[in-house]
C-alpha cells in the first residue's frame, strides 16, 4: 500500500535529473545527494523519469535502478512519483509493476514514444495501462515536449472512464491549466512544470502543486509556503528572485539538461557529465550558470 493518499498530494515537487559519471554510467552518490538536497528543501515530493531524467537515454534496467535508488533515498518521507516510459502498453506495464515493487505511491504515464495517433487510441492506450494497477495514476499531458497530447475536453473523457487516473501533470502556459481545471470541474487535481514558470499565477488558478527539476527548487518551496499562508507579496518576491534563471534554463528540453542540470550542480557542489548525444555547453550559457548560481546561492544550506 502507499504510504500517501492522492488528497494529500500538493505543493512543489522535485523530479530528479539523471547525474552521469565521467564513464557516462548513473553516479549513484551524486543521484542519492540530489535527493538529500531536495528533501533538505522541504520539498512535498519527489519523482523521477520524466523528461529531466532523461528518461529515453536511460535503458529499462537503468529505469529501474533509478527507481530502486530514489525510492531507497526517499525512503517515505514524502509521496514519491515514478514516470512511466514505454513504447507499448506491455513495456509500461512491466514498469508499473517495477513502481510498485520498490513502493512509489503514484505513477505518471507518458504518451508511448512510438508514431503519433488520434485522442481515442491515447485514451485506449493510457486505460489499459492504468487499468493494470491499484496506484493513483496521473497523465503527462506535454504536447509541446511531446508533439501529442490530449484537449482539456479529452481529458475529462479520460479521467470519466478511468477513475483511477486521478491526477494530471501538465506542461503548458497558466491559460491552459486553467481551462483544464475549469473543464475537469476541479475534480481532478493539476501539477504543472516548465520550471516552475508563471508559479504563483498557477497556484491562483487552482494548481494542486508544481514539479520541478531541482535547480531552484528551494525557491520555489519558499513561494509556495508564502502562498498557502496567505502572504503572495513573499510568494511573488520568491518567485521573481528564481524567475530569471529559470528564464534562462527553460528555453526548450534539451537547454534544460544542459544548463539547468549545470545550474543544480554548481548550487550543490557536484560535477556534470552529459551522456551522449547532448547539447553542450558554451562559454557564454557557463558564465550564465555561474552568475546565477552565486545570485540564488547554494541549496539547503543546512545540508552542507
Amino acid at each position: 500500500m502507499p504510504n500517501f493518499q492522492p488528497d494529500s498530494f500538493h505543493g512543489i515537487h522535485a523530479i530528479a535529473y539523471a547525474l552521469f559519471d565521467a564513464n557516462e554510467k548513473l553516479d549513484r552518490a551524486a543521484m542519492r545527494r540530489q535527493v538529500e538536497l531536495s528533501l533538505a528543501c522541504g520539498v512535498h515530493g519527489m519523482a523521477a523519469l520524466g523528461l529531466a531524467t532523461e528518461v529515453s537515454k536511460l535503458t529499462e534496467s537503468e529505469r529501474r535502478t533509478v527507481m530502486d535508488w530514489v525510492a531507497e533515498d526517499t525512503a517515505g518521507r514524502v509521496p514519491l512519483a515514478l514516470t512511466i516510459f514505454g513504447s507499448s502498453v506491455a513495456e509500461q506495464m512491466a514498469q508499473v509493476r517495477h513502481a510498485e515493487s520498490v513502493g512509489a505511491d503514484w505513477v505518471i504515464l507518458q504518451p508511448p514514444a512510438a508514431g503519433s495517433f488520434g485522442a481515442a487510441e491515447y485514451i485506449r492506450f493510457f486505460g489499459r495501462v492504468a487499468g493494470s494497477t491499484a496506484l493513483p495514476v496521473a497523465i503527462q499531458n506535454a504536447p509541446a515536449f511531446f508533439g501529442r497530447g490530449l484537449t482539456a475536453d479529452e481529458i475529462r473523457e479520460l479521467v470519466t472512464q478511468h477513475p483511477n487516473i486521478r491526477m494530471i501533470k501538465g506542461e503548458g502556459p497558466v491559460v491552459d491549466i486553467c481551462a483544464l481545471v475549469e473543464r475537469t470541474d476541479g475534480r481532478v487535481p493539476v501539477f504543472n512544470g516548465r520550471g516552475g514558470l508563471e508559479l504563483v499565477d498557477n497556484l491562483r488558478a487552482g494548481c494542486r502543486g508544481m514539479i520541478l527539476a531541482p535547480d531552484c527548487i528551494d525557491y520555489a518551496v519558499r513561494a509556495y509556503e508564502a502562498f498557502r499562508c496567505g502572504d503572495e507579496a513573499q510568494a511573488e518576491r520568491e518567485y521573481q528572485a528564481m524567475l530569471p534563471a529559470v528564464v534562462f534554463v527553460m528555453q526548450g528540453i534539451e537547454n534544460l539538461l544542459c544548463y539547468g542540470k549545470r545550474l543544480f550542480a554548481a548550487r550543490a557542489g557536484l560535477s556534470v557529465h552529459d551522456r551522449s548525444p547532448a547539447m553542450r555547453p558554451n562559454d557564454t550559457g557557463l558564465a550564465m550558470v555561474q552568475r546565477f548560481a552565486q545570485a540564488l546561492g547554494p541549496l539547503a544550506r543546512e545540508a552542507q
